[in-house]
């Protein structure tokens, strides 16, 4: 895992703020409600801005409104430096809400260097669906989102997992086809309610005993500070943050802030030119991954610039 510096880990935020500022000017532009929720906005209201030690960026949409957002980014990001992707748009992208990245930058999460697609610097963009108003039903739906989920999550958990039996567990659902289980998935989007009062991230962790959200809290936001910019946040989000951290004004352990931070295995600035790109294409013709390889991360200019010549001479990718 690289551990990445003071300087770098703000960097990272600055570039993800960038990134959040794209997503309300499409928002704004056609019109799109949405909200900062989680970490971004306990930062908002404790910080003013990101929480120190966090590495991560959320926004949520209602579902109809993600849809929306989804459509217009196709226009919206053709000419900007910004890509969306989903598991409708990307090939091999098998998590169940949307990221909105950076192009030019790398932030590959360690374990995940074989999935199939760029891994940029991004923000989370999550999809909010409805899930019974009966506490029973929910939690029966809460059973189905996690057994989906691990689903998706075992083309890394392969890998990622350190246990070895549940290690050889994800080995067997990998060999599901992904098709299959998006099939299923896009078929809970389909029979969510459209009007309940509760509602979630059906493939993410939803980590109360309530098993989802108030739809409320969605529907209503309010103007909010963050890092000296205005974003839409949770107009009720003194109820909503109680409800998700307890105690938010109090900060967590120093050990549970380290926690707080994704294992990366490359990374990359936008505007880092300190390793030049390697070929496109290798000796077959086929093309490989768009962007630095190898030694994204920073190394000083010289030795970078090296290894990149003596790679690039040999024929060598890594």
């Amino acid at each position: 895992m690289l551990k990445l510096s003071k300087n770098e880990f703000r960097a990272l935020q600055k570039a993800e703020l960038e990134i959040l500022k794209e997503a309300d000017r499409i928002c704004r532009k056609h019109g799109i409600p949405y909200v900062i929720i989680a970490g971004t906005l306990l930062g908002a209201v404790r910080h003013r801005g990101f929480i120190p030690w966090d590495d991560d960026t959320d926004i949520a949409l209602l579902r109809k409104d993600y849809e929306r957002f989804r459509r217009v980014c196709r226009e919206e990001l053709r000419d900007r430096p910004f890509y969306f992707q989903d598991d409708r748009r990307t090939r091999g992208y098998r998590w169940g809400y949307g990221k909105l990245r950076m192009a030019n930058t790398v932030f590959r999460r360690e374990h995940q260097e074989h999935m199939p697609y760029e891994q940029g610097i991004s923000i989370d963009v999550f999809p909010l669906d409805g899930v019974p108003d009966s506490a029973f039903l929910r939690l029966i739906k809460n059973a189905e989102c996690f057994v989906v989920r691990k689903l998706l999550w075992s083309e890394a958990g392969r890998i990622a997992e350190r246990d070895p039996a549940k290690r050889l567990v994800y080995r067997i659902l990998s060999r599901i086809p992904e098709k299959a289980v998006l099939k299923y998935y896009h078929g809970m989007i389909r029979r969510a309610g459209k009007s309940t009062k509760y509602v979630r991230i059906l493939m993410f962790p939803t980590r109360n005993r309530v098993y989802g959200y108030k739809r409320a809290w969605y529907e209503n936001s309010a103007e909010m500070e963050f890092e000296g910019c205005i974003f839409r946040g949770i107009a009720q989000y003194e109820e909503y943050l109680r409800f998700k951290f307890g105690n938010y004004l109090k900060y967590p352990p120093r050990k549970e802030r380290e926690r707080m931070q994704h294992p990366v295995s490359a990374f990359k600035l936008p505007g880092d030119d300190r390793c030049e790109r390697f070929l496109q294409t290798n000796s077959t013709g086929s093309c490989r991954e768009n962007g630095p390889s190898f030694s994204e991360r920073v190394l000083p200019r010289t030795f970078s610039a090296e290894v990149c010549r003596i790679f690039r001479v040999s024929g060598i990718f890594l």
